[in-house]
């Protein structure tokens, strides 16, 4: 070979090493860095844009992306036993913060933060009972049973029908069940005499009851089909499933978790509001602090209350919408108790 020869392959070698440095520098940060604010998110089985909580959860840490300087990064879950695994990986490159996403991860996330107890811990929807709370865990929960409170009671007050429903994802999911539950306390409240349907997907393990749109759309479809004119669909993209349905039949539909008018626009135009839990907002600020070394440890509980009216405001008599909103101040000053336990019995 000669020496142009060689010095030609010399430099493509050297240039290729450069490329696979840069490359591998771009795709695991210096977390271990004190520069370095590192931010990684475990899905729950479903994806990071699922329209419900994963992708709440995500445009949380998106706002701390650029407002904060995070460099972030995500792993969707595809199976349960990947949990640990998938914790593990953001732990082991020195991520600053881990968050995962739903209360089946809780137990995995305990016991990661036990192993990595210099890496901080967030829990969305991660309950930590008296006696299991971990120094480098910090619980994000939300008040569930008041914001399904809320549109119980306004589906409860808009049905003309007298027949209301809920297509939700397990019960055992506490979360869930107290969404469901708070529907239907809320409607009970303003409606007693109100023929309510609360149907939970608790016939499939947590792998399916949270990704099965078409049980969630079949389910309003048949409630409707019985006289159902209002639906409150909750628990990933099997709520999502059920808002669908509620548009094709062209009823009215209740989301849950972020304001779905903005996620699933297929159920725009039917869409009377939706069950919120800020949590975008409440991970942000829990990122904020962490940046800060501010990060409380324990459980942290976030806002939640309905979504605007949107395309139906003005279907929502004032009335309707003053008694909507006397109701959220008396729950949230403690005038008005919704009685849903923490967890189901």
């Amino acid at each position: 070979m000669s020496d142009i020869r060689r010095h030609a392959a010399l430099f493509m070698m050297v240039a290729a090493a450069s490329v696979s440095a840069c490359n591998k520098s771009k795709d695991k940060p210096d977390c271990s860095s004190p520069e370095v604010f590192c931010v990684g998110v475990v899905t729950d089985v479903g994806k990071v844009d699922d329209k419900s909580f994963n992708q709440s959860t995500w445009e949380g840490v998106t706002k701390a992306k650029k407002e904060l300087g995070a460099t972030t990064q995500y792993i969707e879950t595809t199976d349960p036993k990947d949990y640990s695994k998938n914790i593990a990986t953001f732990a082991e490159e020195k991520y600053d913060v881990v968050i995962t996403v739903g209360f089946a991860l809780g137990e995995t996330t305990r016991e990661s933060a036990a192993k990595f107890p210099d890496t901080r811990f967030i829990g969305v929807d991660q309950f930590q009972p008296p006696g299991t709370e971990k120094k480098n865990m910090t619980a994000l929960v939300f008040p569930e049973d008041q914001a399904g409170f809320l549109v119980g009671a306004l589906s409860a007050l808009m049905s003309k029908s007298g027949k209301i429903g809920a297509v939700l994802a397990t019960d055992a999911v506490p979360p869930v069940w107290r969404f469901g539950e708070g529907f239907r306390a809320g409607a009970k409240h303003v409606k007693p005499d109100i023929d309510l349907n609360v149907v939970y997907h608790s016939d499939v393990g947590f792998d399916k009851t949270f990704s099965d749109p078409e049980w969630g759309k079949t389910t309003a479809v048949s409630m409707i089909d019985k006289g159902v004119d209002i639906v409150f669909g909750g628990g990933g993209k099997t709520g999502n499933g059920a808002l669908i349905g509620a548009a094709a039949k062209n009823v009215y539909a209740v989301g849950v978790d972020t304001d779905q008018y903005f996620t699933v626009p297929e159920a725009q135009k039917v869409l009377l509001s939706s069950a919120m839990k800020l949590l975008d907002e409440g991970v942000y600020d829990l990122l904020k602090q962490a940046k800060e070394g501010k990060l409380p440890s324990g459980n942290v509980t976030g806002k939640a209350g309905h979504a605007p009216y949107h395309d139906l405001d003005d279907k929502v008599p004032a009335p309707v919408k003053a008694k909507i909103d006397e109701l959220q101040k008396q729950l949230r000053d403690g005038a008005i108790k919704t009685n849903v336990p923490p967890t189901k019995s």
